[in-house]
């Protein structure tokens, strides 16, 4: 597929011009004529024009205005809606109440953005069917890492408690213009459909930020940067749960337990 604008770095933009590869990652989504698919950073097209032959309705988004009057006139039809807008800054919860059906996400997401966009997913993944999304292969390693790895951290356990990770395929540098100097993975994410109903969610994402941002140390120590008061600080000291690891030895299941025991002690 020929670039017709320049990569703008300050965007982090890697056009995928290999178009098997754009054919591959639709056919992975097995769309149906009832889905609604929301694509981030449709850039030039090359997913778009996959897109918008299989599904029901198509949302693509595209920050850079550069190419949105391109996109505008090579997808004119009524199931296509191009919007030149910022992703992290669109409600997807709005568009989905607006189309009244679970949004399926896809896109080539530029990697200095990846963190962002994935704690977007969680925050608003009742809006959302499943992602499958291009990444970095070593923040691809990570978001699917098991416990006891060195890959295993915060997007492990985010990933794997808000949804379903699994990587399909690598994807070569010189499938971009221009190549990366990293190779890339596409990954699909289920998210899940309920989570446990007495694990508090923003409790849970302080309890693994915090343990991680001191991975080194047990438990017992890193949860002592907890923002909780002197008082309830020595309340979690004293759970005998648990505290006497390091954060890439607890499984997603045993930070949710650890949430809840923090939860009651606190309280």
């Amino acid at each position: 597929m020929p670039v017709t604008v320049k990569p703008k770095q300050s965007l982090g933009q890697n056009f995928l011009v290999d178009d098997n590869i754009a054919r591959k990652i639709v056919r992975e989504m097995v769309l149906t004529n009832e889905d609604i698919v929301f694509e981030i950073g449709a850039g030039q097209g090359a997913l778009t024009s996959h897109l918008a032959q299989n599904a029901k309705h198509l949302i693509a988004v595209e920050i850079d205005g550069r190419v949105v009057a391109e996109l505008k006139n090579k997808f004119s039809q009524n199931t296509v809606e191009i919007l030149h807008h910022d992703f992290l800054k669109i409600s997807l919860i709005s568009f989905k109440n607006k189309l009244n059906q679970k949004l399926r996400l896809v896109g080539n997401i530029p990697y200095h953005l990846t963190s962002s966009i994935l704690f977007k997913f969680f925050e608003e993944r009742t809006a959302i069917k499943d992602a499958t999304i291009m990444v970095q292969r070593e923040v691809a390693k990570r978001i699917v890492a098991k416990p006891n790895t060195k890959d295993y951290g915060i997007l492990s356990v985010f990933s794997q408690y808000y949804g379903e990770p699994k990587l399909l395929f690598n994807v070569s540098p010189t499938c971009f213009y221009p190549k990366p100097q990293v190779i890339s993975s596409v990954l699909h994410i289920k998210i899940r459909e309920e989570l446990s109903p007495d694990v508090d969610d923003e409790l849970f994402r302080v309890v693994v930020k915090t343990a991680f941002g001191k991975r080194r140390k047990t438990l017992r120590n890193s949860l002592l940067y907890l923002p909780l008061t002197e008082d309830k600080i020595n309340k979690v000291q004293t759970l005998d749960l648990f505290l006497d690891k390091r954060p890439e030895q607890l499984t997603v299941q045993q930070f949710a337990k650890l949430t809840n025991s923090i939860e009651r002690v606190i309280e």
